[in-house]
């Protein structure tokens, strides 16, 4: 952007003072401009509120919320504590693509404008039935999470965001990865939340929680008299259910192979049969499909099938553990307190910075999920105040435990490498092959290429 001209300082600066009411703070809440007439407003003196955090000076504001999800609130009506009410805008400021402050503004009413008020007061009351029949909708169709519930502001989550947005728009398969409890169903919704299916059913299926005997018919539905104990008139399977909209197949690394080669028919066709039937019939369905495991390795140890594995693979979202994401702990932190509240009718007012420290500190196994059920625990011991650290002491233990096991699986982990790579440096000189080798280790010859780059190993 060009520098404004030093003349021009002073008419940008006035322009912000002959606005109604607007405030401005930076990505952590604090105050960096308010104008004169909201000061006024809110009996403070404008010097002294900068620097200050917003919520202080705003009790019950919203603007920390949309400088950490990124996503404005338009014509939201908002009474402050002296009883003015306020129409306000809440826009996200931007620099680069990274949010790096949130800016309000608005109109705040007089005596002789409530008539206008009362209008204002009815469209906010229609607007939140709306919104309200929309969450309704969204549950009857399957979706509950959108992009806005994925919290964090690093660098790696705003680009896995991008890449979100992007993918959602296309009807690609699409295959999410990442470790246990870092948010992949969350990511799988958002994508349908955010595509043009929105207004279809979002259907979800874990393959690991089914029985390989019954994860067939679940997925395909059957025929009447399929087998014994079908039900009179057959069953609809997920694909059927999923018609138009999305189809979330989750821990895909848990179908059993038998299955594989049938979905495989079904990406490749866009065709379904039910179980004991005799006509596919065509399907319109954009395939979401999960894993905590690395397939290419199951791909190598052949359970599972590596046309498939190409197929699902076209669209990739890689979630971070939340070990390499730590700076979105007090944005996290703060999106759990208010749900723990909301939902266990609680009133934590917040967390000892000794706490997020500890928790930074830490490597989180479990994720996301590990740490909201750490906050449930101390929340449910404190049910009101400040989480203190002396809440934390079942953590404590077993962040220390996670640290000596980390520690031993080093010390196990090095010995592990050194003794395969001496393997297979041994075998190779005996065998002056690569096929040979492989076929001595009991390995494909691809895998060992992969060992031997990944240990520098030399072909003689």
């Amino acid at each position: 952007m060009p520098d404004i001209r030093e003349e021009n300082k002073d008419i940008f600066y006035h322009v912000l003072e002959s606005m109604q009411g607007i405030v401005v703070a930076d990505i952590d809440g604090k105050i960096i401009f308010l104008n004169d007439r909201y000061s006024e407003i809110l009996q403070v003196d404008k010097h002294e509120a900068i620097g200050k955090d917003i919520r202080d000076v705003i009790p019950g504001t919203r603007m920390h919320i949309v400088a950490r999800t990124g996503c404005e609130e338009m014509g939201s009506l908002f009474m402050l504590k002296n009883g003015e009410s306020v129409l306000v805008n809440r826009i996200p400021v931007q620099k680069n693509g990274k949010i790096i402050g949130v800016a309000s503004f608005g109109s705040l009413s007089k005596a002789d404008e409530m008539s206008t008020m009362a209008t204002i007061q009815k469209i906010s009351h229609l607007s939140q039935e709306l919104n309200q029949y929309k969450s309704e909708l969204n549950k009857l169709r399957g979706a509950k999470y959108s992009l806005d519930q994925i919290i964090g502001n690093s660098p790696n989550l705003i680009k896995m965001k991008e890449l979100i947005k992007k993918v959602a728009q296309t009807k690609s398969t699409v295959l999410i990865t990442g470790e246990t409890g870092t948010g992949k169903e969350l990511v799988a919704h958002a994508i349908h939340q955010l595509s043009t299916r929105s207004h279809h059913s979002f259907v979800r299926l874990n393959c690991a929680a089914i029985p390989n005997d019954l994860l067939e018919s679940e997925l395909f539905g059957y025929e009447e008299g399929a087998f014994t104990g079908a039900k009179k008139g057959g069953k609809v399977g997920k694909f059927e259910l999923a018609h138009g909209g999305s189809l979330l197949l989750d821990e895909i690394n848990q179908m059993p192979q038998y299955l594989q080669s049938k979905l495989l028919r079904v990406i490749q066709e866009k065709e379904v049969e039910r179980v004991g039937g005799s006509k596919p019939f065509d399907i319109d369905v954009r395939l979401i499909f999960t894993t905590n495991q690395n397939l290419q390795d199951l791909v190598h140890q052949d359970n599972f099938r590596e046309d498939l594995y190409y197929r699902i693979n076209v669209m990739n979202i890689e979630i971070p553990p939340l070990r390499e994401r730590l700076d979105d702990i007090p944005l996290l932190v703060e999106h759990f307190i208010f749900k723990i509240n909301k939902d266990l009718g609680l009133n934590i007012t917040g967390i000892d910075d000794k706490v997020i420290k500890l928790f930074q500190d830490y490597h989180w196994p479990g994720n996301i999920r590990e740490l909201e059920n750490t906050i449930e625990r101390a929340a449910n011991l404190a049910l009101q105040g400040t989480l203190k650290l002396e809440l934390f002491e079942h953590f404590l233990l077993r962040a220390e435990k996670e640290r000596s096991r980390n520690r031993h699986e080093v010390c196990l982990e090095t010995a592990r490498v050194n003794a395969e790579k001496e393997t297979i440096i041994r075998v190779l000189d005996q065998t002056n092959s690569i096929s040979m080798a492989a076929k001595l280790l009991r390995i494909n010859r691809s895998v060992l290429y992969e060992k031997l780059k990944k240990y520098d190993i030399k072909i003689k």
